[in-house]
């Protein structure tokens, strides 16, 4: 609902940097005001892409909304890492790319397996696999080295997606937040990075670690910089975010028992437990005081659009019932390469034998997608994770009520389907909340 007239209040401003495009909320306290999305106007793998998404949709919000933004927060796909300057600025030509997060670096990985099993702090973090950002991070620097490009620059800086984005903002690029680096090797209970990473010449690279939430400061208020193609004013503060899968934990408001399954271009499965657990292609984090695990697996919603428009899913899910197996045992990867619950760079996806049916094939892609889930739920549980009571879904792949009665057959659980909840809202609401936080210890020291 739009403000009521003559109320100032200060508003949250959460950015979610999805992969296939960008969506931004405004909530005043706490109640959604505004939200809108839209695709990357260029390849995913292009930072530039992200930036000029976020400019060109922070520039439909309305101005007399933009200049009462109190606070932004942004979240960003766990994993997608880029090399750039000291200065945030990109390398030239394909140097300047990112590497996604579903990305695997199969010939890194052993070298990263030995960088977080060694040293003073050995671990088998999140890092120690070909899907890490710690194998992308190695393939990156040896890519950059013998460049005489990148020499010119001095030291070169490792950033995930949010963390770069979050520097422009702020004007220097310091800081990283530490659920966007876990597969980078940070160790968040212990508070340093894992292994031998610190001792190697690379280690300047790396960034200044911040928890989700915290206030970091005002925008960077120079001509030119980000915060002044968004038109946010000199006030707004930069508030810590996370990856975008714990950012729909926090606008899913979860509880004790709650599964949180994100059905976007990826599956992506979030769930509270109460001491870390730490696993290949698992990320443990600190959020809100508690211990939230979970995995993302390559296959989603990207799989179905490969073979079927949005009109044509809606359709053929029409024609599908539940209670009617396929017979079809797909596995609907979308290439080779699995993270979660498999941690395989080299697994296979299965996309055939291909009924005549199209409604038929769409089922057994679906079936192939549960059984995925129910996989990475029963992983979660043999690692720790106490056994669910329910699963929230949010994303795309939430609208979809053929898929949830297949989803709750498979879990043997309550399935409910939140599709109005976005990553974007909880980063909002984060912004808010630590706006209002910073605002009574100013008031009361």
């Amino acid at each position: 609902m739009p403000p009521e007239p003559g109320d100032q209040k200060p508003l949250g401003l959460g950015v979610d940097l999805g992969t296939s495009g960008l969506r931004l909320a405004l909530v005043c306290g706490g109640e959604l005001l505004w939200e809108e999305a839209s695709p990357y106007p260029g390849p995913f793998d292009d930072p530039r892409s992200w930036r000029g998404g976020l400019i060109s949709l922070c520039r439909l919000l309305p101005a007399e909304l933009r200049k009462r933004v109190g606070a932004i927060a942004l979240d960003g796909t766990s994993g997608t890492l880029l090399l750039c300057r000291p200065d945030g600025r990109l390398l030239p030509d394909e140097l300047g790319l990112a590497l996604p997060y579903h990305q695997a670096c199969s010939p890194e990985a052993e070298a990263a397996r030995t960088l977080v099993s060694t040293g003073p702090n050995p671990s088998s973090a999140a890092a120690a696999s070909a899907s890490g950002s710690l194998a992308r991070a190695l393939q990156l620097l040896a890519r950059a080295q013998p460049n005489p490009a990148t020499a010119a620059g001095g030291q070169l800086l490792l950033r995930h997606q949010a963390d770069w984005l979050m520097g422009a903002l702020l004007g220097h690029w310091r800081w990283g937040e530490a659920s966007n680096n876990l597969r980078l090797g940070w160790l968040q209970g212990s508070g340093c990075w894992a292994g031998a990473i610190d001792q190697q010449p690379w280690h300047a690279a790396l960034p200044q670690i911040v928890e989700c939430g915290d206030d970091l400061g005002p925008v960077d208020p120079h001509s030119g910089g980000l915060a002044q193609s968004l038109g946010l004013p000199p006030h707004c503060r930069v508030v810590a975010g996370c990856t975008d899968a714990s950012a729909a934990m926090l606008a899913a408001d979860a509880g004790d028992g709650d599964g949180l399954t994100v059905l976007g271009t990826t599956l992506v499965l979030k769930q509270w437990v109460e001491r870390p657990i730490q696993a290949a292609g698992v990320s443990c984090q600190r959020l809100a005081g508690r211990w939230l695990v979970g995995g993302a697996s390559n296959a989603g919603g990207g799989v179905l659009r490969r073979f079927f428009s949005d009109e044509q899913l809606q359709e053929l899910s029409r024609q599908i019932d539940p209670d009617r197996p396929s017979g079809l045992q797909l596995r609907p990867l979308p290439g080779v390469g699995e993270r979660f619950p498999i941690d395989d760079p080299d697994l296979e996806p299965v996309l055939e034998p291909r009924p005549v049916s199209d409604a038929l094939y769409l089922q057994g892609l679906l079936e192939g997608l549960c059984r995925i889930e129910m996989a990475g739920w029963q992983r979660l549980q043999d690692l720790g994770a106490p056994p669910l009571q329910q699963v929230i879904t949010v994303g795309g792949g939430a609208r979809n009520p053929q898929w949830r009665a297949l989803r709750q057959r498979a879990l043997g659980v309550p399935v409910l389907n939140r599709p109005g909840i976005s990553a974007a809202l909880g980063m909002a609401r984060l912004a808010a909340t630590t706006l209002q936080r910073t605002a009574h210890d100013h008031t009361h020291p």
